[in-house]
């Protein structure tokens, strides 16, 4: 194995990356990437480490959510209040049935980037570069939208950094009142089966609050700042590279442009560039876990990014789909458990369940739209859960792509959004995500389980 240094990746096949028309025009931005400040702390990252292991103890819950793919033009007040509230309530529901502090990472702050399965776009007979996220190109069908520009880096670094100030500043400044969670936008539950119980939890709630307001004869907002942490896909490695760092008093090399960097699906091989760059550094990693990946391959990656056992390292996020993990989960756990890998289980319900639909425009255009059911997104979620207990195992968490904006993108819910209103608020250039009244609605679900 080579000696591992954060540039050791370029020695092996890079997948993923871009075909950046002038790299030294590239260069010359990740040399100025390089001596900006990082983004996020080593202790920080620290902490998420401890709190992940507890989590695979059974002792902690993980809420990870957001957005598909991030957009510059969402980085306004109103998207990331949006987004960091509905994660906030997720959050404090799931805290409120399990009786477990909840670890809240967000998709947020840096997950600009995104795989894709073709190098082209093709409309109309006209090939252009398919949209990689806002890091790189724009999604305009344009040559000049489509051409991968290194400046965007540089914008991404900022949109980052700015989305993360105004996150820290929300929870520094009591941004979240717990005092009246019925002031939540609940017009959803009207349509709901489960009215009652949901007016039960949020009306526990907030007497909750103010009980341990009269012991402790104090606001509770004083008693602490809630903890949030940032996650994106580790894709573009010469940008990952850049803001991996030596700091003083702590051993390793840290990735402080993120708390939580998980591996892809496109981008997991054992003997790629993309493992051997997160091998090396000491961040908690996750890793997506699809069907294409067997057992004893899965080992073999935990064991090559995690060769001490290190508790709270490793967080595999099965992504299998409703109709098959029944059949595949219990084989992945059996193999973890022989190898004795200490590893968080997550579920991601979203993936393994998107399908396409074709729909008519409000112009009245047929037109194909990638959707997710709300149906299925809670059968397989309820599948883990039965699937990890029968096995003796935890599922310490849940992954979903969610925004706290009224989009229509994955259908069902109370609501019972159909295929039919999918194009009144499709707003997603990429994946299909809950809205804020799905994503409230399924931490209640989920609640239930926990």
């Amino acid at each position: 194995m080579i000696e591992w240094q954060p540039n050791s990746w370029k020695s092996l096949v890079a997948s993923q990356q871009v075909p950046w028309p002038d790299p030294r025009a590239v260069d010359l931005v990740i040399e100025e990437i390089k001596n900006l400040p990082p983004l996020v702390t080593s202790g920080e990252v620290a902490t998420l480490k401890v709190q992940l292991a507890e989590a695979a103890r059974g002792e902690r819950f993980l809420l990870h959510g957001g957005d598909c793919a991030e957009s510059f033009a969402d980085c306004r007040s109103a998207s990331i209040t949006n987004q960091l509230k509905i994660l906030l309530q997720m959050s404090l529901v799931l805290t409120h049935a399990s009786h477990k502090r909840v670890i809240r990472i967000g998709r947020i702050a840096g997950q600009y980037a995104k795989p894709r399965s073709a190098e082209a776009e093709v409309r109309d007979g006209v090939a252009l570069p398919s949209f990689r996220g806002d890091n790189v190109n724009r999604p305009e069908f344009s040559e000049s939208a489509r051409t991968p520009n290194p400046q965007l880096l540089l914008r991404g670094y900022e949109r980052s950094a700015l989305t993360l100030n105004f996150i820290r500043a929300l929870l520094d400044g009591g941004f979240t009142d717990l005092h009246h969670p019925e002031h939540w936008n609940l017009d959803w539950v009207a349509h709901s089966p489960l009215a009652e119980e949901y007016k039960r939890v949020v009306d526990s709630i907030g007497a909750g609050i103010r009980f341990m307001e009269s012991l402790e004869d104090r606001h509770l907002d004083q008693t602490q700042c809630l903890d949030f942490f940032t996650s994106h896909e580790c894709l573009l490695l010469d940008l990952e590279s850049a803001q991996t760092r030596v700091v003083p008093r702590r051993s390793g090399w840290w990735n402080l442009s993120t708390h939580f960097p998980w591996l892809g699906a496109r981008t997991g091989k054992i003997d790629g560039a993309h493992v051997e760059y997160l091998r090396g550094i000491e961040n908690p990693i996750g890793i997506k876990v699809a069907s294409d990946r067997s057992p004893n391959e899965l080992v073999a990656l935990c064991e090559r990014l995690n060769p001490g056992r290190e508790a709270g390292r490793i967080s595999l996020i099965h992504r299998l789909g409703a109709h098959q993990i029944a059949a595949l989960l219990p084989a992945y756990i059996d193999a973890i458990t022989r190898a004795k890998i200490p590893v968080l289980w997550i579920c991601d319900p979203m993936h393994g369940n998107t399908e396409s639909v074709i729909v008519k425009s409000l112009s009245g255009e047929a037109i194909s739209r990638k959707t997710r059911k709300f149906s299925h997104i809670l059968a397989e979620l309820e599948q883990a859960f039965e699937i990890h207990k029968s096995k003796g195992t935890v599922l310490g968490g849940v992954h979903f792509e969610l925004t706290g904006k009224d989009v229509t993108e994955c259908v069902g819910g109370a609501r019972g959004l159909a295929e039919a209103d999918l194009d009144r608020a499709y707003q997603s250039s990429l994946d299909p995500r809950l809205n804020y009244e799905q994503a409230l609605e399924m931490a209640l679900l989920v609640a239930r389980r926990v």
